[in-house]
């Protein structure tokens, strides 16, 4: 079970652990972010952020260079894990299942595999839980290794394999965290499989287990209650009260173990130590169906003792202790049709505390929920009442983001008033130094083309100075005056040609080096262009991200706005719905308990007059004898 807060040095240790990145280093810190939600059983905020994370990424186009790359399977199936904590069961499953049938790690793969099998377990899927379970191979993490084994067992029970449970439950007997639970169960496997007396011995064993962890003596004091009820059933009274004494008077199960051993000691005839429980049992919260139960035993037992005075005192109080009730019951329906009783579980103060089902009793202005705990403690409505509260929280959540659309809106308008005004002259700048960087482009690639084909039909006269090139026109022009003129001296022009030769001889000789050097001019030009490019495509980008940052939201946030709208008429209908069958299962217990009470006041009130008759004939026998 996650635990409800963590620090932040020990979440990051925590991501790490469970990454199959490197284990020194955390890659993505929306990913830990959505563990430190789900660290604090925040799930629908885990769930939020994770989703969006993965989701964005599947849409890059090159994701492995996003941070949560390395992340990405694990994240994959805290997903799967969070949508389960959240009992989002169908869209657990598919996540996991993906898992499953990706190239992942060992481990990841068998955590996953048990996780499947829980959810198929808690849709009663016995068969697919199992065939999960099956999956499981090879390297399984250390942590998980009893909590698979001790549900395999409990599937085996479902099932009806109550043998196969009992060779599973007996390798669970040392475990640290599943000793006490797969010690009751055994015994529990054993009673169903027609072995009584070694069902007995082990429950007798499962309740004396030495622990001081609170769930494992909630459960020993449930196996010793088991125990010593199979006992009183089987009406052997006195081995039934050595089990139901050893259960903690402060714990869960102590009222109907008080109530037990009174009837056990009755059985007996044991009245004055019947007394003793039921005088402890008494004095409790009157709500509990076993202390009303006692506040008509305790002086039925005080009339075996024939102390009918202080029988009939019980009695009285238990007659005005039920009227008192039957007064609060019938204010807590009339509560509960008026719409309290919802509007009282979810308040924020009373669901910010962990045993806030409890705390409802103290609610002075919520009866509503005072006389609902057996209620709110079962399963089925604590399923109904968990989408109610889920559906309450959505709703507020929808409703503050709806608030938060103005804010978003307000943002947008904050950008356009900033950019709006400097963009104009940015973009005639841009537009300048645009068609300069064009031109330099043209001209690098020019000048890499022309290397290029220097490299295959080498061209000397590329290759010249601009002095050289300079003399090599004048020397050309020189030749064509004299070849045109007649007048030409013969002589100047054979020097012309010498000269030229010359020339062409140095640009031979040296062609090679200078090509080398021609060649690093433009490498060195490349990583100058390159540089410009970049800074080029990154005014881009920045000029298109300040449009971008408040032109186009319009559309999609009207869009948002609407299906926030119908979300939330939707959430409505729905609350309406599963608050109208929380309502109704509600009034009905509350009707049935109330029913039982006045059946109770009736007894009582026959039990007094009884009692009373009892008492003033045992009088008139004292005053007249002797």
């Amino acid at each position: 079970m996650l635990r409800q807060s963590i620090s932040v040095t020990s979440l990051l240790l925590l991501t790490l652990a469970v990454t199959p990145a490197r284990a020194d280093e955390l890659n993505d810190l929306y990913f830990g972010e959505a563990l430190y939600f789900a660290n604090q059983g925040l799930y629908f905020e885990a769930l939020e952020r994770l989703d969006t994370e993965v989701r964005q990424h599947e849409t890059i186009d090159e994701p492995e260079l996003d941070s949560l790359f390395v992340h990405i399977d694990n994240a994959h199936f805290s997903l799967g894990d969070f949508e389960l904590r959240y009992r989002m069961h169908h869209r657990a499953g598919r996540a996991i299942k993906a898992v499953l049938e990706g190239a992942v790690d060992e481990k990841v793969r068998n955590d996953a595999a048990y996780r499947l099998a829980r959810i198929h377990f808690q849709k009663q899927q016995m068969e697919d839980a199992l065939l999960a379970l099956d999956r499981i191979d090879g390297d399984i993490p250390r942590s998980i290794r009893d909590d698979i084994e001790f549900l395999r067992a409990n599937v085996y029970l479902a099932q009806g394999r109550q043998l196969e449970s009992v060779e599973v439950l007996k390798k669970l007997q040392d475990s640290d965290e599943y000793g006490g639970f797969a010690s009751y169960n055994l015994g529990i496997a054993y009673l169903q499989n027609g072995q009584r007396t070694a069902a007995l011995e082990q429950l007798d064993k499962a309740g004396q287990r030495k622990t001081d962890d609170a769930s494992e003596l909630a459960i020993r004091d449930k196996s010793n209650l088991v125990l010593g009820t199979i006992l009183l059933e089987d009406s052997n009274y006195e081995q039934a009260l050595p089990p139901l004494n050893r259960v903690r008077l402060d714990g869960p199960f102590a009222n109907q173990a008080l109530l037990s051993a009174g009837w056990a000691s009755l059985a007996v005839e044991d009245f004055e130590r019947a007394v003793v429980p039921w005088s402890i049992l008494a004095e409790r919260e009157i709500t509990d169906s076993a202390t009303q139960e006692a506040l008509l035993a305790l002086p039925y037992a005080y009339g075996k003792l024939n102390i009918h005075g202080r029988a009939a005192i019980h009695y009285g109080r238990a007659l005005d202790s039920f009227g008192s009730e039957v007064r609060k019951l019938n204010t807590s329906i009339e509560s509960i049709r008026e719409g309290n009783f919802l509007k009282a579980l979810i308040r924020e103060e009373i669901r910010l505390n962990k045993d806030w089902v409890i705390r409802l009793r103290t609610l002075s202005d919520a009866p509503e929920t005072y006389y609902l705990m057996q209620l709110l403690a079962s399963h089925d409505f604590q399923t109904g009442l968990q989408n109610y509260l889920d559906l309450a929280d959505l709703r507020r959540k929808l409703l503050t983001w709806n608030g938060d659309f103005d804010a978003f809106d307000e943002m947008v308008e904050i950008r356009a008033k900033h950019y709006e005004p400097l963009l104009p002259d940015v973009d005639t700048q841009f537009r300048k130094l645009d068609s300069r960087l064009r031109l330099r482009i043209e001209q690098h690639k020019m000048l890499v083309k022309r290397r290029d084909d220097l490299l295959t039909t080498p061209r000397p006269e590329f290759l010249a100075t601009r002095e050289e090139q300079a003399i090599l026109a004048r020397i050309e022009a020189l030749e064509a005056a004299m070849v045109t003129s007649p007048t030409a001296n013969e002589q100047n022009l054979v020097r012309l040609k010498h000269l030229k030769g010359i020339l062409g001889f140095t640009l031979w000789t040296e062609y090679h080096e200078r090509l080398s050097e021609f060649d690093r001019n433009v490498r060195s030009l490349d990583e100058a262009m390159a540089i410009v490019q970049e800074e080029y495509d990154e005014y881009v980008r920045n000029r298109q991200a300040a449009t971008h940052s408040y032109v186009g939201y319009d559309k999609p946030m009207r869009r948002l706005r609407a299906e926030t709208e119908v979300s939330v008429e939707k959430i409505d209908q729905l609350m309406a719905r599963q608050g109208h069958l929380l309502e109704v299962l509600a009034i009905e217990e509350l009707v049935a308990r109330r029913d039982h009470l006045e059946n109770y006041g009736d007894k009582a009130r026959f039990a007094l007059a009884d009692s009373y008759d009892r008492a003033t004939q045992a009088q008139a026998r004292l005053d007249e004898s002797p």
